[in-house]
């Protein structure tokens, strides 16, 4: 079997990408052959990638009109254009994951709605983005509902990474066969101590505040909260960089973070909008405990009161983060938070797709589909 993954711009092994990554280089260990179809990619994730024998394919433009968003840039081209723009050769079984790619594929991975998720960043984008955003934001909701109907049309199966994000695309009249979770490295991320520091907490800072919203962030802090930051810092008001109770570490590497997820006391995700979140369920493999909202993604993977805790509001977040820094809890919690996270090992999640993608009965379907298209063409 020969597996090709499509993905958005690989300029980084974070985010959406990382599903087709930690698959790719599962079924590659298998000694399947691997390739992925991108619009571009980061040097360092391609010599990385084709290091290990996994092959990759670039079919983006040479420039990219908004530089710092590559992903946004693809997905807005895509969007204008609908048409498809990846080949896949008969021998390849294609799980496309992408956001701004349209090919025909055995499935299509749903990871959210680009246009629901900068709903609910809009508070926190930058005034030009905002404007820009009010007069085309209709408009960009008609043309993506249209581009998810050609992911579903040219897809065999439609599977979702989340019960809260099948939810989305069902409003929209979107059948989802199935739901699969994301994987996770978790000999990568794993507890790396056996007597944490617990002296501080940590959060993550995503793009515009997708993950880390400065209010509760600093309400935490002036209760006398120590805590530690990391991810994109570029957007945080200064104020609150020099709040003397947090501390900002900027971009790290998995293995930086997994030292810092295994001392925490616990992790922080005050996130404005989540799908899924692979914060919680990389705190949790480390054995580290999250306080997090009872809503989206999140709310799948948090145990509440027994991998973390789950608010309903943002005062409630606030006095949960005060009252466990201030109390803790129980040791167990740690171990229980490791059981659960290991229920997303790559290893496991792999098997998933496997038993998915060769089932007899599908493969007949998706022949179907495949003759119907033709005929069409």
């Amino acid at each position: 079997m020969n597996v090709c993954f499509i993905t958005d711009p690989l300029v980084t092994t974070a985010g959406a990408v990382r599903p087709a990554i930690l698959l790719a280089r599962e079924f590659r260990r298998k000694g399947k052959e691997v390739k992925i179809i991108t619009t571009s990619f980061d040097q360092a994730v391609q010599k990385e990638l084709l290091d290990e024998g996994i092959l990759l394919k670039n079919i983006g433009p040479s420039f990219s009109s908004i530089l710092s968003l590559p992903t946004l840039d693809a997905w807005g081209r895509c969007l204008i254009t609908q048409k498809p723009v990846a080949e896949i050769n008969n021998s390849d079984l294609a799980i496309n994951t992408s956001s701004c790619i349209i090919s025909q594929a055995r499935a299509y991975y749903a990871q959210g709605l680009m246009t629901r998720t900068l709903d609910d960043l809009f508070p926190q984008m930058p005034m030009h983005y905002r404007h820009t955003y009010k007069l085309l934001g209709s408009t960009l909701r008609i043309l993506e509902r249209r581009l998810v109907s050609r992911f579903r049309g040219l897809s065999e199966l439609f599977i979702a990474n989340s019960v809260f994000c099948a939810s989305m695309y069902e409003k929209w009249g979107v059948h989802v066969d199935d739901i699969i979770n994301p994987p996770l490295d978790c000999s990568l991320f794993e507890p790396r101590t056996p007597s944490p520091t617990a002296d501080y907490i940590l959060t993550h800072f995503g793009v515009y505040g997708k993950e880390g919203r400065f209010s509760i962030i600093k309400a935490i802090a002036d209760a006398g909260v120590s805590i530690r930051v990391f991810g994109d810092t570029a957007q945080v008001p200064e104020h609150l960089k020099k709040h003397k109770r947090i501390s900002f570490l900027g971009k790290v590497t998995d293995t930086e973070l997994a030292d810092l997820y295994s001392n925490a006391l616990y992790t922080l995700f005050a996130f404005q909008h989540e799908p899924f979140g692979y914060v919680p369920i990389e705190s949790m493999a480390c054995g580290t405990p999250v306080l997090t909202y009872k809503k989206q993604g999140p709310f799948e993977t948090v145990a509440n009161r027994k991998t973390g805790w789950l608010s309903n509001d943002d005062q409630g977040l606030v006095n949960l983060a005060v009252l466990i820094w201030k109390n803790g809890y129980d040791a167990k919690v740690r171990s229980e938070c490791r059981k659960r996270a290991l229920a997303y090992d790559t290893k496991k999640i792999a098997e998933v797709w496997e038993n998915t993608l060769s089932s007899k009965i599908l493969w007949s379907r998706f022949a179907r589909v495949q003759a119907k298209n033709v005929e069409a063409e």
